[in-house]
């Protein structure tokens, strides 16, 4: 179990920071001013990615419409004073680098719309995430400053005094300039806000406004006592939801590069005038605008449909089938997948057809998995089937010459010429 955090009770001081003329809830967050100007930086933002798109943003911070949004963020009042520190262009170090770098600017800009078109916790996270990945020299966690006024029940907002206020509340040791270390202590606002949510609000506008009052020296409080095991829990926490992210992402790749050949197959088969049968799992992927299975069958040849194997073979990748219903060709992608399941759904194939090894086999994968396809189909199960012609058919060559055969090449011949058989040399 996770170690709490040692922590002060709040509810006085609490009490007495929403009664303190002076403090930031009677002089920000009850301000009325604060709520007008939600609309107009939501407005100022959505103008600086439409200038980005166009290209037309500029290389300079000054007179730029980032620098008249964020000067709208720096004048709301003392939470936001200094805003635009982050944001200001410090040529020695080349920082924040989304002037000089175009490719820089369009991350941030698409890092502003993904956040703005968003509307749930998740897309801002992973807007977030997508960022930091990109590692752009000086763009931190600032600029969660500019998220707070899209989402201010999910951002909090970020500066020195936030962050002290933070620090001595709860005995955490969080530092500036790092997205992890700032995500980890929204963890914990967001723990602190609904602790004390009847003295708060939905806005965490209210607590960091408390936080920034207690890490300014405004309001006193007595120092939590400091618990660097929970505080390196949460970040743990924080760091490995990025990693989950990150992985999520590259499975996602991973989908689209399988979908992508197995549409690169379907249409050079149309092409070569077979009909085409794609895997009854993936026929509804979104594939150039539409669905992966357009064009293709409904069910299975009869023959097919009657073999005992007919769960299997549905199964396969990609199937070219002649006129009168026999597999012409067979396709497996294997792009990150198992090697050894879709030997063995073509073997299901093979031997479940009734025109038995008529067809032809290929193995659909990345150049350097070839080695690892010989070594799989030499396995001691697959030696009884030695007349099952298995090929090798790489990504690369099918991607130079698809088009070309798609013009030019007659049934199979083209692949045959392609593609390398597993058993011998290779």
């Amino acid at each position: 179990m996770t170690q709490a955090l040692v922590m002060p009770d709040l509810t006085l001081a609490l009490e007495h920071w929403r009664q303190d003329p002076g403090g930031t809830y009677r002089t920000w967050f009850l301000w009325e001013e604060r709520i007008k100007n939600f609309r107009s930086i939501r407005r100022g933002l959505q103008a600086v990615v439409q200038e980005i798109e166009a290209g037309t943003f500029g290389t300079a911070y000054r007179g730029s419409t980032l620098e008249t949004v964020v000067s709208a963020v720096a004048e709301q009042r003392q939470i936001f004073k200094g805003a635009d520190h982050a944001f200001l262009w410090k040529p020695k170090l080349r920082i924040p680098d989304i002037y000089e770098s175009p490719d820089n600017q369009r991350t941030f800009g698409r890092f502003l719309h993904a956040c703005d078109c968003c509307d749930d916790e998740a897309g801002v996270l992973w807007a977030i995430q997508a960022l930091d990945d990109c590692r752009i020299k000086g763009l931190g966690p600032a600029a969660a400053n500019l998220l707070y006024f899209l989402h201010p029940t999910l951002v909090t907002p970020f500066n020195t005094a936030i962050v002290k206020g933070y620090n001595t509340v709860t005995g955490a040791r969080v530092k500036l300039g790092r997205w992890d270390e700032y995500l980890a202590m929204r963890r914990g606002v967001l723990a602190l806000n609904q602790q004390y949510r009847t003295r708060l609000s939905n806005d965490l506008g209210a607590i960091a406004g408390f936080l920034f009052d207690v890490g300014s020296g405004r309001l006193p409080l007595p120092t939590a006592e400091a618990n660097p095991t929970a505080w390196a829990a949460d970040l743990a926490r924080v760091r490995n939801d990025a990693a989950a992210e990150r992985r999520r992402a590259a499975e996602a790749a991973e989908d689209r590069s399988h979908t992508q050949v197995q549409g690169w197959l379907r249409d050079l088969g149309r092409a070569l005038g077979y009909q085409v049968w794609v895997a009854s799992n993936d026929r509804g992927r979104t594939y150039n605008g539409g669905r992966l299975a357009e064009g293709c069958l409904d069910t299975l040849p009869a023959a097919l449909e009657s073999s005992l194997a007919v769960d299997t073979i549905r199964l396969i990748d990609v199937l070219w089938i002649e006129p009168e219903g026999r597999v012409a060709a067979a396709f497996e992608v294997e792009h990150s997948t198992s090697l050894y399941s879709g030997i063995v759904r073509m073997l299901d194939l093979a031997l479940g057809a009734t025109d038995g090894l008529a067809g032809r086999y290929f193995l659909v994968a990345p150049d350097r998995r070839e080695a690892d396809a010989r070594a799989q189909f030499a396995r001691p199960a697959f030696q009884r089937v030695l007349d099952l012609d298995l090929r090798f058919l790489a990504y690369s060559d099918l991607a130079e010459h698809r088009e070309s055969m798609a013009r030019f090449g007659q049934g199979l011949r083209p692949l045959d010429a392609l593609a390398r058989p597993l058993r011998g040399p290779g």
